[in-house]
């Protein structure tokens, strides 16, 4: 993990690494600020690693509670950067609390950061 914590704004058809604003696990949160963290991974051309971000309980547009996000990231060359976060979005007070972002290789925990989303 080469950093963690607020970070600008990410363009998520970008493949830039959003810049660091706060390196920091207590986020003071208003709608659009992006957190998570960037892990450096070395050597791993052609594997994935999973992902897990498990958030409060808020409601999706179906209106059930949203399930944790999970996916799967490529890693394309061997000298790869991968930002696992989230921005926060309306309405503001179901995305207060608790967010634990983890990442896997091969079934292994690589990086866990939980961050407390509080309001600014």
């Amino acid at each position: 993990m080469i950093s963690y914590g607020e970070y600008s704004q990410w363009e998520r058809e970008s493949s830039d690494i959003p810049k660091i604003l706060d390196f920091t696990t207590r986020i003071e949160a208003e709608i659009g600020t992006e957190f998570g963290y960037v892990l450096h991974i070395a050597g791993g051309k052609g594997e994935a690693v999973s992902f897990k971000i498990e958030h409060p309980p808020f409601k999706n547009e179906d209106g059930n509670t949203a399930p944790p996000f999970e996916g799967e990231q490529f890693v394309r060359t061997n000298d790869f950067r991968f930002y696992l976060g989230d921005c926060v979005w309306e309405p503001l007070d179901d995305k207060l609390g608790n967010w634990e972002l983890t990442t896997y290789h091969k079934g292994k925990v690589v990086a866990r950061k939980v961050f407390e989303l509080v309001k600014k």
